[in-house]
Parts: C-alpha cells; sequence; structure tokens
C-alpha cells in the first residue's frame, strides 16, 4: 500500500437531503426522474399502463375499428436471442475492478456494441430492496450530461441486483499519482484541475454536491480526460460521529467545519475537497494525512493553517468539537513555483467555509491565464481535449523523486 492510501471506499452515514429552494426544485425534480420503475410502487405502474392502454384501445375502436398492420409490426418483440440494453446477458463480465460495503465493479463488454463498460453491480436485500444511496446515485447521473461526468450508459434490475453500466475509463488519479510519484507534470496539474472545476461548476449550479471528492472517484481516460464519478453520497449530508479504518483516507478530504461537528453547508464543501487534491497533485502527497481520527486530522489541518479564530471564522467557538491552539507553517513549497498557484490553493483551504472559491470563479483565476481561451467557450459534452493545444505531457521525475522548478509556459 502506498504512502497515499487508495483504499477506502465507504463514507460516512447518509443523513436526510438538503433542503431546496422553490426556485430550484422543478429542476431537481426532473433531474431525480429517472428511476420510474424503480421509485414507484408496482400497483401504480401497472395501473398506469392499464389506463395507458385503455386510452389506446378505445381511439383504436374509435378511428379505425381494428389495429393497423403498421401498428402491429412496430410492436412486435424482436428476436428473444438478440442483445438488448437493459438486460443482464447484454453484458459480459471482463475481470474484477473491486468491491464495496454493498456493491461490486467489474470491467465488462456490451454484446449490443461491443464497448467497454464498467458493471456496478449492487445487491439488494430482498427486504430492503435496493440501497438508497444507488437510487440517488443512478437518479441523479441519468439527467447529468458532461464530458467530465462519468456517462451512465445502461440500468438493469433483477429481484437479486441493480447494476449500473457505466462508459469504461481505465484508471483513476489515485493510481494515476502512483505510477508518478513525486508530484505531477505542473501543466498536467493545472488540465486535470480545470477538468475538475469544470465538472463541479455544472453540478452546483444544478444544486448537486458531490460530497466525496477524492482521487479515488476522479476517472482518467487513456487521454487525459477527468470525470467526476461515484455519486453515492451526491447531496447527502454526514455528520464524522464514528472513525473506522476505511474511513480514514475520506477523512484527509473533508473540511474542517465537517470535522468540527458542523452539518450547515453548501457547495463550499466540495471545494474544499479541491483544495487538498489540487496540493496533492502537486507535491506528491496528500495535503492533511491524518492517520488516527478527526481530531488528528483537525490538528493536520491547524499546523498548516492557523487555529481559526471568532475573528477568522464567526461561531467557530461554538462547534462541536473545536479546541483552541495557534500554529501555521507553510502550505508547499511546490505551489509557490508556478504562477498563481499558491493564491489559488489559498482561495480553496479556507477554514471558514463561506470565504472558499467556488468552481465558477475559481475558472476564471489567473492560474489558468495561459490556457487557450477556446475552454471557456467549449459545449458541456465536448472535451476540452478537442482544443489542438491541449494535451498532457510526458510524466518525468528528476532523481531525486521530485521535479525541478516548475514553470508555466503555456505550451500544452
Amino acid at each position: 500500500m502506498s504512502a497515499r492510501g487508495c483504499q477506502g471506499t465507504d463514507s460516512a452515514g447518509v443523513r436526510p437531503l438538503d433542503p431546496i429552494p422553490e426556485d430550484r426544485k422543478a429542476r431537481v425534480q426532473r433531474t431525480q426522474s429517472g428511476l420510474d420503475a424503480f421509485e414507484k410502487p408496482a400497483s401504480q405502474v401497472k395501473r398506469v399502463h392499464s389506463e395507458n392502454n385503455a386510452c389506446i384501445s378505445a381511439t383504436k375502436s374509435a378511428t379505425l375499428g381494428k389495429e393497423s398492420p403498421k401498428v402491429r409490426r412496430h410492436s412486435s418483440p424482436s428476436s428473444p436471442t438478440s442483445p438488448k440494453f437493459g438486460k443482464a446477458d447484454s453484458y459480459e463480465k471482463l475481470e474484477k475492478l473491486g468491491e464495496g460495503s454493498y456493491a461490486t465493479v467489474y470491467k465488462g463488454k456490451s454484446k449490443v456494441n461491443g464497448k467497454l463498460v464498467a458493471l456496478k453491480v449492487i445487491r439488494l436485500q430482498e427486504e430492503e430492496g435496493a440501497p438508497f444511496t444507488a437510487i440517488r446515485e443512478a437518479s441523479l447521473l441519468k439527467g447529468l450530461k458532461h464530458a467530465n461526468i462519468v456517462l451512465l450508459h445502461d440500468i438493469i434490475h433483477t429481484k437479486e441486483t441493480l447494476t449500473l453500466v457505466f462508459e469504461y475509463v481505465h484508471t483513476d488519479l489515485c493510481q494515476y499519482m502512483d505510477k508518478h510519484p513525486g508530484g505531477l507534470h505542473p501543466d498536467n496539474v493545472k488540465l486535470f484541475l480545470f477538468q475538475l472545476l469544470r465538472g463541479l461548476s455544472y453540478i452546483h449550479q444544478r444544486y448537486i454536491l458531490h460530497r466525496d471528492l477524492k482521487p479515488q472517484n476522479l476517472l482518467i481516460s487513456d487521454t487525459g480526460e477527468l470525470k467526476l464519478a461515484d455519486f453515492g453520497l451526491a447531496r447527502a449530508k454526514s455528520v464524522p460521529s464514528h472513525t473506522y479504518s476505511n474511513e480514514v483516507v475520506t477523512l484527509w478530504y473533508r473540511p474542517p467545519d465537517v470535522l468540527l461537528g458542523s452539518t450547515d453547508y453548501s457547495t463550499c464543501l466540495d471545494m474544499w475537497g479541491v483544495g487538498c487534491i489540487f496540493v496533492e497533485m502537486m507535491q506528491g502527497v496528500a495535503a492533511f494525512p491524518g492517520m488516527k481520527d478527526i481530531q488528528d486530522q483537525l490538528e493536520r489541518i491547524f499546523v498548516v493553517l492557523g487555529t481559526p479564530t471568532e475573528e477568522t471564522w464567526p461561531g467557530v467557538h461554538s462547534l462541536p468539537h473545536f479546541k483552541p491552539g495557534d500554529c501555521c507553517t507553510v502550505l508547499s513549497s511546490r505551489l509557490a513555483q508556478v504562477d498563481h498557484a499558491e493564491e489559488l490553493a489559498s482561495g480553496f483551504l479556507q477554514c471558514f467555509p463561506k470565504n472558499r472559491l467556488s468552481a465558477q470563479v475559481a475558472l476564471g483565476h489567473p492560474y489558468f491565464s495561459d490556457l487557450a481561451a477556446q475552454l471557456w467557450e467549449l459545449p458541456d459534452m465536448s472535451s476540452i481535449f478537442t482544443v489542438a493545444s491541449i494535451r498532457l505531457q510526458p510524466e518525468q521525475e528528476d532523481v531525486s523523486g521530485g521535479r525541478g522548478k516548475a514553470t508555466s509556459n503555456g505550451k500544452h
């Protein structure tokens, strides 16, 4: 296991969803309507189908008196042996990629079109049905169409399992950083961060929080595309009341307000994780690698950023886990070697939540000023790599295990 620790797929317990402003309810309801068959009672689904069939029959009797041959041909089933979307036998499992507390992920292949897919097979309990996190993940992803968000291709529901069929992406940021230790090429860090902010800006504008940002949940394609994945905790609140061994990694990217017991948060929750990931990509090790519990994690944060006071964070003394102290060190020496990088990281890593930069504002930061202007004009579903000047640089480490003085020369 690496020092960065790529384990830990489970997170803290789920609490009720955030309240939704009245002017956004309709939009969110549309986003979350993708799983009607799972969310409606069977009797309701049957009743709707019966009513629809009755209406169709009445219309046919009044107008044609009999079924049109054209309609019969259109509604006849296809060959029972031909693979179809939405069927369990339409996908072939190739190898197991990982296993969590309620799901197993496989690399697979579609028998419909031959493309590689990732099969997230969720085990169903007969008494409980589909886990709520799985239903929420599928509901949200059905309505999210963006180049920097993993694409949900298909949903398969059987008595024993619920399978989410995703586009296959061969690695994640955790594995990518392990393969290239000592910090990534600064130009590549910039492109990964830009894509992360682009995806977050998209979901935040739709009142969706990811809630579990960490390198393991950021997929990296062979061309360098970064995609947000694992929306099982999206829009959920959690209070870190217990610490288990498989939650330690998640703690590394959890903001101090949540660690201190606050449940009053918004999109700023995700932005702390962005700052942690940004620093980790630059220096090659986690920004705040707590190894014990919540208090240890808080101490590591405050050693670097300083312990907040009532002047810097109004109301901090009233948070359940707050303990006074005072200390401050350098965030990361490598950040200082890249124009505007330290300033941007500090904008994310603000202890007071309301002071953190939003994803949309961060995309306009001077740190990105040397990138091609076309990047800000791309349609949602267009990759940044469709811009001719954008490409990843080779990751080459020097003999000391790190890179020399980083520069931002605008050549990508």
